[in-house]
């Protein structure tokens, strides 16, 4: 096997703040990054005209470019149609940002797609990503929802029901492996035709946990990303683990990306950890030691 993809890194998994974390991203040898783009300096509302500038020639200065912004907003994603109105309009002004820096992804979490069909969580959420993925597609963009709260086929018959591909796929093996125990092999080919970004991580499921104490759902609780890095620290249910240390099987995994002519990035994400620059620096290795 000869992987081709480019090397990105999430540039928050540093915890060093934006300008020190794309400097990092470029000693450790990637060739993209990942950035939140939901608060703080990264926020669409604080990043002027003259700023966005000015980050994007300091990216293309490193050498480097975006694989995608990230633009999780967290809660209860997009289950709630009262708040929707609100986290859509963001999301937007998230894309046309991403647009801007030289990206066609903005990453998202939507909340876990759920059972019934014709309830309403289900119909908000479809209402929600069908105004996405139109207003994404008008821009030759893509709303990527990561893997991992639902089976992949579950995600698959939801995102079906959408009018456009505009809302597509954020790949996350771990994440399946960890909460679903689904087979990311197998996610790879039922999710082909969406998928348009990856997240590299590895780890390993403890025991059995509902999908809905990890990424919360409406009525029951939250997601929060804090929450989430410490059960994957904690070991209570699952783990986060360097890469090749978890239950991903990346020779297979890799080869079902190449086998469906996946050709977008590898971004690396380590959300714990207590060197993660070390275990980042180790991840590029380990993805480059399948390119032959």
């Amino acid at each position: 096997m000869k992987l081709n993809n480019k090397i990105g890194v999430i540039v928050d998994s540093f915890g060093v703040g934006v300008t020190e974390g794309l400097k990092k991203a470029k000693e450790v040898g990637a060739e993209g990054v990942q950035i939140y783009a939901v608060s703080g300096e990264m926020d669409p509302a604080v990043l002027t005209p003259a700023k966005r500038k000015e980050l994007y020639s300091y990216i293309d200065g490193l050498g480097l470019e975006i694989s995608a912004l990230c633009g999780d907003l967290a809660g209860h994603g997009f289950q709630d149609a009262e708040a929707n109105p609100e986290k859509i309009e963001k999301s937007k002004r998230i894309l046309d940002l991403a647009v801007e820096l030289g990206s066609n992804v903005v990453t998202t979490h939507i909340g876990i797609v759920p059972d019934d069909k014709n309830g309403r969580i289900y119909n908000a959420m479809q209402e929600a990503c069908e105004e996405l993925g139109v207003y994404a597609k008008s821009m030759n963009a893509y709303f990527a929802i990561e893997t991992g709260p639902e089976p992949a086929a579950h995600l698959k018959s939801f995102l079906d029901t959408l009018s456009t591909n505009g809302v597509s796929v954020n790949f996350d093996p771990a994440n399946m492996v960890m909460v679903t125990g689904d087979d990311p092999v197998e996610g790879v080919k039922l999710l082909k035709d969406y998928l348009v970004h990856t997240h590299v991580k590895d780890g390993r499921r403890l025991r059995p946990v509902d999908p809905r104490d990890v990424y919360g759902f409406l009525g029951y609780g939250a997601m929060d990303h804090e929450k989430i890095a410490e059960m994957a620290s904690s070991g209570a249910a699952f783990e986060e683990l360097p890469l090749g240390e978890g239950a991903v099987d990346f020779p297979a995994y890799f080869a079902a990306l190449q086998e469906i002519g996946y050709k977008g990035y590898l971004t690396i994400e380590r959300e714990v950890g207590t060197n993660p620059a070390e275990d980042i620096r180790k991840a590029v290795e380990f993805i480059r030691s399948y390119r032959g």
